[in-house]
């Protein structure tokens, strides 16, 4: 026997042990939550406050059947006695057509069903969901990932965060829907041709939201209606960032900065990279290797460039503060095992030794280490921090193995990065600074966009290979809510600057980069060093190519400034809108197949329609142009015609650029290198 509880805003459902809510949240979206017995009281998901009302839904029930009808999406609940072991089974179809956009599928016609719970003697469940796959659906978003794809059918993607893997468990499907995986739990998911399976290794429910917006936009809109607005990018953050593995001291940093200067160049942001404190956990300079940072600060400040210092989240036993955060229990605990997580070689160690995570899922570790931050960096004038290894990167990889103050690691690992962005946000927030800084991110979760997270794609590959798995991978964790994302300019491990070969590979990811949101060029060159705090790679600086590419990376630069206040107003649309600045072609053009199918070009606004070139020795290749508009070709002035592909020009110094029909952006004389 089922049972329906209907209300103002959510259906309640009940059968045998199980309770199951479909509540109203946001327009045109619904959060389903299914449990054993009750819904817990607690979430640690993205989903912190129902969204601005909406009209209120329409619920009809009867026997065996109910129906909540809310704007263009319709939750069917359906309990058919006549299966051999029946419960209800929900279907969500678009409200104006009928059409189905998802239904539930059990897992065998006779037990499992669709939703299914295995006990593990501790309150917990090993939980799946199940829904009717479709072979023709394309599927997109789900983070940042190194697979290489854009679209997702047919993949099976582990919920996990790791350096270069960003898990954000939201999907984007061409059949008119979006949903959020609510669970920060270690899991799985399948995008199988048989089926699609959500799975958690240990949860205590079942929490996923769901909307039918009807385009790909509006989609996007709910699920920053639902999970957090970014806030508008600060103005100085749009140029460009210099950043190598790195200044090892404040008089080789300020250099660089100077010779920027010398040379007319652009530059907004330098970095100060890590085994710049005097041991991890203190968050401070060396004295010995930064003697005046304050002076540091200001004469970059004179210059126009921000410092950005990088943050690790380890603390070591030699930190001076190492007994405060064992004793007040503000680092991660573990199941089995002493209180460490991770192994480097830091200051004033020989060997590489076990470093402690602190915890930032406790509000009293937030404002201890924000105290530190203050009194180490905020006070001398810096406001930019980058929030390196905060997946967090663990030895050995067992993030089921931690205890945070939020729950098991094995229910709560994934919100570890939102929650440190958290930590930076609400510090900069008491200070009175809210929304003025980026925090550069190597990982994130579902709502971390709210907290001025950006995210990088981590430590990558200086290979073509590689250049060509970020266009996919920026395209779809902008799809997943972040609008703040740029990559290693040159990938992180390895190239040589002296290597012809490289030099081509560096311009053209610089002709890619001048297009992502963030412009940052760093890397880990050779000739390399082994990780420690002795470490220093190879010369990464634009002049560090040859001429060639330096004539062309400098007209690069100049091209970014010039694109600044178009960025701007891009960025303005995110914040307000949801809509990222880097997207794929399907997000303003959905009735276009081939754009669905567009996985290496993008739209950089609406107005910019970028094609990077990411194969050795390429000087063409083809482009889609969307239907519905024509388009410019920046090169030769030629107007093409929307829903036709056509093999554009690509020499060394550019990569094919089109404008759209009308529009007026800073780009008419773009030619690689011009000024």
């Amino acid at each position: 026997m089922v049972t329906f509880h209907p209300s103002t805003t959510a259906l309640e459902v009940r059968h045998r042990h199980e309770v199951l809510t479909i509540q109203a949240w946001g327009a045109d979206s619904v959060r389903i939550r299914a449990a054993q017995y009750r819904i817990p009281a607690e979430s640690h998901g993205a989903l912190d406050e129902v969204p601005p009302p909406s009209p209120a839904p329409r619920i009809d029930v009867a026997e065996d059947h109910a129906t909540m009808v809310h704007g263009e999406l319709t939750v069917t609940v359906d309990f058919d006695r006549s299966a051999a072991h029946p419960e209800p089974l929900l279907t969500f179809t678009r409200t104006g057509t009928g059409a189905v956009l998802l239904s539930e599928s059990r897992e065998h016609f006779w037990l499992p069903g669709a939703r299914v719970f295995h006990g593990n003697r501790s309150g917990a469940y090993e939980v799946h969901q199940q829904f009717a796959a479709h072979p023709d659906e394309q599927l997109y978003g789900m983070g940042q990932r190194t697979h290489g794809r854009l679209d997702l059918k047919g993949l099976a993607l582990d919920l996990v965060q790791r350096n270069g893997e960003v898990s954000i468990p939201f999907v984007l499907s061409d059949r008119g829907y979006g949903l959020l995986w609510n669970s920060p739990a270690l899991g799985r998911v399948e995008f199988a041709q048989n089926a699609t399976r959500w799975q958690a290794g240990q949860a205590r429910e079942i929490d996923y939201w769901f909307t039918a917006a009807p385009t790909p936009a509006q989609i996007l809109a709910r699920y920053a209606d639902a999970t957090g607005h970014a806030p508008e990018l600060p103005q100085w953050a749009s140029g460009f960032w210099q950043s190598k593995l790195r200044y090892r001291d404040q008089d080789e940093l300020l250099a660089v900065a100077r010779e920027h200067r010398r040379r007319g160049l652009p530059l907004s942001v330098i970095v100060t990279d890590y085994f710049h404190w005097s041991a991890m956990g203190d968050y401070r300079f060396d004295a010995s290797e930064w003697p005046d940072p304050r002076a540091m600060v200001d004469e970059l400040a004179e210059l126009g460039v921000e410092l950005m210092v990088s943050i690790w989240p380890t603390v070591s036993p030699l930190s001076e503060h190492f007994a405060d955060y064992r004793d007040r229990g503000l680092l991660v605990g573990t199941d089995q095992g002493a209180e460490f997580h991770q192994t480097i070689q830091d200051k004033h160690m020989a060997v590489p030794m076990p470093v402690a995570f602190y915890d930032p899922t406790n509000p009293e570790t937030r404002t201890y280490v924000w105290e530190l931050v203050r009194k180490g960096y905020r006070d001398l004038g810096i406001r930019v921090f980058w929030l390196d290894a905060c997946e967090p990167e663990l030895n050995p990889a067992h993030p089921a193995n931690l205890a945070l103050y939020a729950g098991p690691g094995a229910e709560v690992a994934g919100i570890y990065p939102r929650d440190n962005a958290r930590l930076f946000a609400e510090g900069m927030a008491a200070d009175g600074e809210a929304g003025t800084t980026v925090l550069l991110c190597r990982s994130a979760w579902a709502g971390a966009q709210k907290y001025g997270a950006a995210v990088w794609s981590g430590d990558i590959p200086a290979t073509w290979e590689s250049l060509r798995q970020q266009i996919r991978a920026g395209l779809n964790v902008a799809v997943s809510g972040i609008p703040w994302w740029t990559t290693d300019i040159g990938g992180f491990h390895g190239g040589d600057a002296r290597d012809a070969a490289y030099r081509e590979l560096m311009i053209r990811w610089f002709q890619f980069g001048v297009f992502c949101p963030l412009f940052r060029l760093h890397g880990d060159r050779e000739p390399r060093t082994p990780t420690s705090y002795a470490q220093s790679g190879g010369p990464n600086e634009v002049w560090s190519y040859g001429d060639e590419a330096y004539e062309i990376i400098s007209g690069l630069l100049h091209l970014r400034e010039r694109l600044r206040p178009y960025i701007h107003r891009q960025m303005r649309t995110a914040a307000q809108t949801g809509l990222p600045p880097m997207r794929p072609l399907f997000v303003d053009y959905p009735d276009d197949p081939r754009a669905w199918q567009s996985d290496d070009a993008f739209l950089f606004g609406p107005d910019i329609l970028v094609a990077p070139v990411a194969q050795a020795g390429q000087r063409s290749r083809p482009v889609h142009l969307p239907a519905g508009t024509r388009w410019t070709d920046t090169a030769t002035g030629e107007l093409h015609d929307g829903g036709t592909t056509v093999e554009a020009a690509a020499p060394i110094d550019r990569i094919p650029v089109f404008i759209r029909e009308g529009a007026d952006v800073p780009l008419n004389e773009y030619q690689g290198g011009a000024a």
